[in-house]
């Protein structure tokens, strides 16, 4: 009986331990308490309005909802930083008759991360990501909605991937 409590004491020790380390949202131990999303200005040739918006608040949801860090505005431990640097639409695939069958969003964000308590993870870096969509339909209302989502679920992902998780 002594030996079968033993053993699952020792179990939990273990497991409580190793869980100090790892996380679910496959990050290792964060040193930082705060982190703040400066605004992503749109720097593209073609304009979008509200997108740099979407994405700063997007980034921003990523990092609360797979951290512990608490988001400030000022003097933060973890801060990102950078603008968007290329949104463009450009034909992906042709028809026979030469006419565009696909269209391609693609969008590129330069980012600047930088970390108070360990400044070599800082990195400057672009990511970028894209969405293909029929050439018959406009890049407007839902389709618009949808692309902006997937390429900046992706690209956020990167982007926490690059700076917590280290993947």
């Amino acid at each position: 009986m002594k030996k079968t409590h033993l053993i699952f004491v020792l179990f939990i020790l273990i497991n409580l331990t190793s869980c100090s380390v790892y996380n679910f949202t496959g990050t290792g131990k964060i040193d930082a308490k705060t982190f703040q999303v400066n605004f992503f200005q749109n720097n593209a040739d073609l304009i979008d309005p509200g997108i740099d918006r979407t994405f700063t608040l997007a980034l921003q949801d990523l990092i609360m909802n797979q951290t512990n860090l608490n988001l400030v505005k000022n003097g933060a431990d973890l801060t990102y930083e950078g603008e968007i640097v290329d949104y463009r639409i450009s034909p992906m695939t042709a028809t026979a008759d030469q006419q565009a069958s696909q269209n391609r969003l693609k969008i590129i964000i330069n980012v600047r991360f930088f970390n108070k308590k360990k400044e070599k993870d800082n990195f400057e870096k672009t990511f970028e990501f894209f969405y293909d969509y029929p050439a018959t339909t406009q890049l407007t209302g839902s389709t618009r909605d949808t692309a902006l989502s997937d390429i900046f679920t992706r690209i956020t992902q990167d982007i926490f991937n690059e700076s917590l998780a280290k993947w």
